[in-house]
């Protein structure tokens, strides 16, 4: 009997030192594995930080191009820098993918140790446990049969206590590797979904930079790369957007729509979110500089410039329903907003995002604020990539078929475009 007792006490004391070791010893192969990603990862974020930085001097260069005056000679620097800026943006988009799929690998890498952590405390507490209730089984005076003195047998009693209380801190921690394999696992989906964000705005940039192309040969092809010609180029596009413009504003003078105020958020709400990551404003709404050389035959200018380089992400102000995507540049010599989408809010306010490159919403798509609704770019009539976003009081926007409104004095008359009294113009400024 006091043979049996021993033995008992024996495994029991062999299986504390087995889960300790279970506990606290992790695979030096998977460990070794980690560490190499961890210093991947860290690489690569360098990288990114280089990238960036890189971005950073491209959108100087062009804010300074920008400035100089409109020339061939800059208008090819602009979209040569521009190319090189989309370039690098492509090359920072696969470093974040690369380094989304190693923190996936290494998030894996962790999952899988915490599994196999789990699984052997599982397995090592059982045992224990067993162990523990053959034990307790004997009867007391068996358990002081098998002891020559009492000094021994208190010893044991109280390193089977002992060996209890720290059953129960493992089995405690059994619950927190549950929690933190819980953790990893989240994300590992959140990183998953983000590398689907980075494939997609991959995919966007190489379209940009095929754009890009286009519009650099296409330029080189009509100018013949003479500065005469595109001057001349320069003049026919102003004179024919100058048209468009007095048109456009002798339709919409003719508009009587009644707009109630009490249908439309009030001023300084700031129920609008910004339309791009990066904010500059290079033209106001209003009376602006440019509006008060003559243009927009002094009615000021219906919305707000931002400058956004080709391939920027626009993104949408507000929750709304995608009401209409055009391109007037489909219609040749309409040079209005080029690719536009116009997004009808549910608070009584449209907003409008023109000179688009791509257009990655359609008609009757339900957007969420901040969702990815197109690219900036230099479409329809403009001196230089940039966002045009206009406000409206939603009761008096609305798509036309241009020449069914008008004379037909410009070549704009199959277009459908958004058109709407001056009274439903509304500063961007006052709701962003």
């Amino acid at each position: 009997m006091p043979k049996k007792i021993d033995r008992q006490f024996l495994i029991t004391m062999i299986i504390l030192v087995i889960i300790g070791f279970f506990i606290f010893t992790i695979n030096n192969v998977r460990a070794s594995i980690i560490d190499e990603l961890k210093n991947r990862i860290s690489d690569r974020n360098i990288k990114i930080q280089e990238l960036e930085k890189e971005i950073e001097q491209y959108q100087k260069d062009l804010d300074i191009v920008g400035k100089e005056k409109q020339t061939l000679t800059n208008e090819v620097k602009i979209l040569e820098i521009s190319r090189q800026k989309i370039s690098t943006n492509i090359k920072l988009t696969q470093n974040k993918i690369d380094s989304a799929n190693l923190q996936i690998e290494e998030l894996s890498f962790g999952i899988g140790e915490k599994k196999e952590k789990i699984d052997k405390n599982k397995k090592a507490t059982a045992k224990t446990l067993r162990a523990i209730n053959e034990a307790e089984s004997n009867s007391l005076v068996e358990i002081i049969l098998s002891n020559d003195n009492l000094s021994g047998f208190l010893d044991k009693i109280e390193t089977l206590r002992q060996f209890q209380i720290t059953m129960g801190d493992d089995i405690k921690r059994l619950a927190g590797l549950k929690k933190e394999l819980e953790g990893k696992k989240n994300r590992t989906e959140e990183k998953q979904k983000e590398l689907a964000n980075f494939k997609n705005d991959l995919s966007d940039q190489k379209y940009a930079l095929d754009i890009n192309k286009k519009d650099k040969n296409a330029l080189l092809d009509i100018t013949k790369n003479k500065e005469s010609n595109y001057q001349k180029l320069v003049e026919e596009k102003t004179e024919a957007r100058e048209a468009f413009e007095r048109e456009l504003i002798d339709l919409e003078s003719q508009l009587k729509i009644e707009i109630d105020p009490n249908k439309i958020p009030a001023t300084g709400s700031g129920v609008l979110a910004w339309p791009l990551d990066s904010i500059k404003i290079t033209q106001y709404f209003g009376d602006t500089e440019f509006a008060k050389l003559g243009a927009y035959k002094g009615k000021g200018h219906n919305g707000v410039d931002f400058r956004a380089s080709s391939g920027a992400k626009v993104k949408a102000a507000l929750t709304g329903i995608v009401e209409a995507t055009g391109n007037t540049d489909e219609v040749k010599g309409c040079y209005s907003y080029g690719k536009y989408v116009l997004i009808r809010h549910n608070n009584g306010l449209s907003s409008l995002y023109a000179h688009l490159s791509l257009i990655k919403v359609s008609k009757g798509d339900v957007v969420i604020t901040g969702d990815i609704i197109g690219l900036s770019g230099n479409t329809g009539y403009s001196t230089g990539p940039h966002l045009h976003f206009t406000v409206y009081a939603s009761q008096g926007v609305r798509i036309v078929r241009y020449g069914d409104y008008t004379n037909g004095k410009t070549n704009c008359g199959d277009a459908y475009i958004p058109v709407a009294p001056f009274n439903a113009y509304l500063n961007p400024l006052n709701y962003l």
